[in-house]
């Protein structure tokens, strides 16, 4: 089996959207209608998305405080330092476990926890 996407339910698909492009550097692969007010995005270029779901029936959600989505990147240090530009706060670290590896975590716009890592 392959992992094909990871399903988020999100408030506002345009403020997801732009959090998942202009912050974690993902592309919409597509947008559509998924049925009377709801909406749906694929993000991504790899074998794996991220399905982003604004169902506008849902007024409550919850997102799981021990579930996080990891993505790599080429430099913790410059990233952290493009986040505080964009005005994007840390939610934890930045954390180095192992000489190989380190990261930290912020959150979406619907309280998911994302981490940012290097492998070194």
């Amino acid at each position: 089996m392959n992992l094909s996407w990871v399903t988020v339910t999100v408030k506002d698909l345009d403020e997801s959207i732009r959090f998942y492009t202009d912050v974690v550097g993902l592309t919409v692969e597509s947008r559509r209608p998924a049925g009377p007010g709801m909406e749906l995005a694929f993000l991504g270029d790899g074998e794996t998305k991220l399905e982003l779901v604004c169902n506008q029936a849902v007024s409550e959600f919850s997102i799981g405080a021990s579930i996080s989505l990891g993505f790599e990147v080429a430099s913790l240090d410059q990233t952290i330092a493009a986040l505080k530009e964009q005005g994007i706060a840390l939610h934890s670290g930045p954390f180095q476990p192992a000489p190989h590896i380190k990261f930290c975590f912020i959150t979406d716009p619907n309280g998911l926890k994302i981490q940012l890592l290097e492998h070194m």
